[in-house]
């Protein structure tokens, strides 16, 4: 598919940080997985720059217009440098252009020397991470194909985290002891500006497409206590199987750190802990790092009470 583009970064670029010149630039990430964004950001964060403009949530009063999944058909230039992304829908003023379109599983000469390659385009394995089919082979990392513990279909997600791990159990197994990879459910964190975006488990779309019925539910609550200086608004939007309560999948969207609280949706996702036993787990409390009902309680609680109500 073509890129689209996703996210428009207002921030300096790296011409006008460096110089005596403070223009305000427009910097374009036509992103496809999120890749672009630390590329982006990073000549802001190295300078402890903050941006000119900062993209934010709903709740916050500073939110950027940003042209949503409008598909690129190309780049103009003018005097040797970008200066508009085309897209079916007319031209984005841009200074810079950042491609960040994900990667495909670079497969082809184990294609080329026999290797099962499954639906993904990522070699096929076992639990050990070997080959399958194929004696004393293993393989690892981006270009395998792995499961996705929640819906159980193949995925090729390309996580660093995940090539760690299976690497681990690629070389614990050609050592000669035993171990196992026990798939994936695609937790994953990035970061535009000061906020902050994470998921794990699967979208509606992915658990439509694997064939739960399922409910949602979104709210909106603080990283720390109201009353508490820095207070801040975030997002979370579970999904959970419609009659067992299974939680599916989590998303997080706020500032100051409430995307990490994705880990612990990514522990309940894991362990097909249920929304109703969620509601009840003991979570840390100081008003410096949340609200007494901590965020990811209170979203619980509320996906609890979509199951509770469903038919």
């Amino acid at each position: 598919p073509r890129p689209c583009v996703a996210d428009a970064l207002c921030a300096r670029d790296q011409r006008a940080v460096d110089g005596p010149h403070q223009a305000e630039q427009r910097r374009r990430v036509l992103d496809a997985l999120g890749d672009g964004h630390e590329i982006a950001i990073d000549p802001q964060r190295r300078r402890q720059q903050k941006p000119a403009l900062r993209l934010e949530h709903r709740d916050t009063r500073a939110v950027l217009d940003v042209p949503q999944r409008q598909p690129v058909t190309g780049l103009h230039e003018q005097d040797g440098r970008v200066c508009e992304v085309l897209t079916d829908e007319g031209a984005v003023p841009a200074d810079v252009v950042v491609l960040g379109l994900g990667v495909r599983p670079n497969s082809g000469l184990a294609e080329q020397a026999g290797l099962p390659i499954g639906v993904t385009g990522g070699v096929r394995t076992d639990l050990q991470m070997r080959v399958v089919g194929v004696p004393d082979v293993w393989a690892a990392g981006d270009c395998v194909e792995t499961f996705h513990r929640v819906s159980g279909q193949p995925v090729h997600i390309p996580l660093g985290t995940h090539a760690n791990k299976q690497g681990r159990v690629a070389g614990i197994n050609i050592g000669g002891r035993y171990a196992t990879f026990p798939g994936v459910i695609g937790t994953a964190i990035t970061m535009v500006c000061d906020l902050e975006v994470a998921r794990t488990g699967l979208l509606e779309r992915e658990a439509a497409k694997a064939g739960y019925s399922y409910v949602s539910a979104t709210v909106e609550s603080n990283n720390r206590a109201g009353y508490f200086p820095g207070a801040a608004p975030m997002t979370i939007k579970l999904i959970a199987e419609q009659h067992t309560g299974q939680l599916l999948g989590g998303q997080i969207v706020g500032t100051s750190e409430a995307a990490k609280r994705i880990d612990v949706l990514s522990v309940a996702v894991w362990n097909r802990m249920s929304v109703a036993e969620m509601t009840a787990l003991d979570l840390g409390y100081a008003p410096p790092y949340s609200p007494v009902w901590d965020p990811v309680l209170v979203a619980a609680r509320r996906a609890n009470d979509a199951v509770a109500n469903t038919p």
